[in-house]
């Protein structure tokens, strides 16, 4: 490698989101990965599909965020809206995400902030928070059902739903905490909770 272009990686590895934009062109000289220290926000993270794509605050390409990277990096999940610093490298699909330095989500939307996917009807509440239990939930087919115990109706609950709220999936015989309403399977789940306010079990 001439001094040159030892010159140009050096300073494309120094770049910060304020020249991102600039030096990321740099990334595939002598086929090597360059890092690129990248800020912006989330702009859409789904925690079933287990990715999301970041924009940066100088413009350029989204980068694409991996939940495995986040979980590595000692963060369980994020939201739309979360602020993130980052370090990245282009392949050939793309920037992505290589290692997390911090997220803020001081700035996110939480799911449940966010408007009903039009997958789903909406369900006006009719109760408080109640523990229930999982009955049945088969993650392929994107729905299940809770109830709270022998003798008490089951109460149907859409992948949408738990989409919302930041649950991956639902296990039978696991405690959760649920508002409910009146929708077109009958009695549908309308908001979940993890029992112990925790964030909610990611699938494995």
């Amino acid at each position: 490698m001439n001094d040159e272009v030892r010159d140009i990686l050096y300073v494309a590895q120094s770049a910060t989101a304020e020249n991102f934009k600039q030096y990321a062109g740099f990334a595939d000289m002598g086929g090597m990965p360059v890092t690129v220290e990248v800020v912006g926000t989330i702009k859409w993270f789904d925690v079933t599909k287990g990715f999301g794509f970041i924009v940066p605050d100088q413009g350029g390409e989204d980068v694409l965020v991996h939940i495995s990277c986040l979980r590595k990096d000692g963060f369980e999940t994020t939201f739309e809206g979360a602020k993130i610093t980052c370090e990245a490298v282009k392949s050939k699909r793309g920037w992505q995400v290589v290692r997390v330095i911090a997220l803020d989500t001081s700035t996110a939307l939480h799911p449940s902030q966010m408007p009903m996917p039009r997958t789903h009807a909406t369900v006006v509440p009719i109760s408080g928070l109640e523990r229930m239990v999982v009955k049945w939930f088969n993650r392929l087919r994107g729905f299940g059902f809770v109830h709270a115990g022998e003798g008490y109706p089951d109460i149907f609950v859409h992948m949408e739903i738990l989409r919302r709220f930041g649950f991956a999936e639902l296990k039978p015989g696991q405690e959760v905490l649920v508002r409910y309403g009146y929708g077109s399977k009958g009695l549908m789940v309308a908001e979940v909770r993890p029992v112990d306010g925790l964030q909610p079990p990611a699938s494995h």
